[in-house]
């Protein structure tokens, strides 16, 4: 099981979009640490490199980060689909119960490396501006940007730290929705697609107050909440084994 675990880890990241993701996270940060109109637009002057890294992971969040994912998610099936190779791979003695269990897992373990090289390249983008103690705040914790006075370059990697960890959860339930979808359908664009309108649909359940505390859509944001991480984090892994227990299903019924 792990020969085959590294051996859907290669492929996924040879994928076109596994990739171009990664340079994506690994480019936004120096699009923050360039900016000239943050003041203008956001009423924010950076003070420190650390808030460079913040405001990547939470510009990325909004709609980036979730869209790579289940892009690199539902192509990691998706692509051998229409290549052919899912077939033939198929025909070894190989139980396609382990063969999605080992997609699946190199899935779950990308948003967490599409995070770090973001991280990375955060730190990269942020050096201009120092990464020492400032007075401010990393936007993601006490005070805001604003902060709580001087803030110490642990304390503000621990927050950006926690951040991240928190963010890697939240986008694995949309990977293991993304694969889901990618069985289903067989294609990477019907994969993604389904994901993303999943999502939206479940937005606009916020209309019905029962639900919302079950909601996979009321945690996107618990990278900014750590304090409903208690709740959040086990609601999230219920939506990804939930997720994956169905695409194992239905790929173990499929007619390829």
């Amino acid at each position: 099981m792990l020969r085959l675990f590294f051996f859907e880890l290669f492929k996924l990241f040879r994928l076109r979009s596994a990739r171009l993701g990664l340079l994506f996270a690994f480019f936004l940060p120096f699009l923050w640490a360039l900016a000239p109109g943050l003041k203008e637009v956001y009423g924010l002057v950076l003070a420190s490199g650390w808030q460079v890294v913040s405001l990547s992971l939470l510009a990325g969040m909004e709609f980036l980060f979730p869209f790579l994912v289940v892009m690199a998610a539902g192509e990691a099936l998706g692509s051998e689909v229409a290549q052919g190779t899912l077939k033939s791979l198929l025909l070894r003695p190989l139980p396609r119960t382990l063969l999605l269990l080992a997609k699946l897992l190199a899935v779950l373990l990308y948003p967490f490396v599409l995070l770090s090289v973001s991280f990375l390249g955060g730190l990269l983008a942020g050096l201009f501006h120092g990464l020492g103690p400032f007075y401010g705040g990393t936007g993601l914790g006490e005070g805001g940007f604003a902060g709580a006075g001087l803030l110490t370059p642990d304390r503000a990697f621990l927050e950006l730290l926690r951040a991240h960890l928190l963010a890697g959860a939240v986008l694995t339930p949309l990977a293991s929705l993304a694969l889901l979808y990618a069985t289903l359908f067989l294609s990477t664009a019907a994969g993604a697609l389904a994901a993303v309108a999943t999502l939206l649909l479940m937005r606009l359940l916020v209309a019905f107050p029962a639900l919302t505390p079950f909601l996979l859509t009321t945690y996107l944001d618990l990278h900014l909440r750590p304090q409903a991480a208690g709740l959040g984090l086990s609601l999230l892994f219920i939506y990804t084994a939930g997720f994956a227990l169905l695409a194992v299903l239905i790929f173990r019924r499929k007619d390829l």
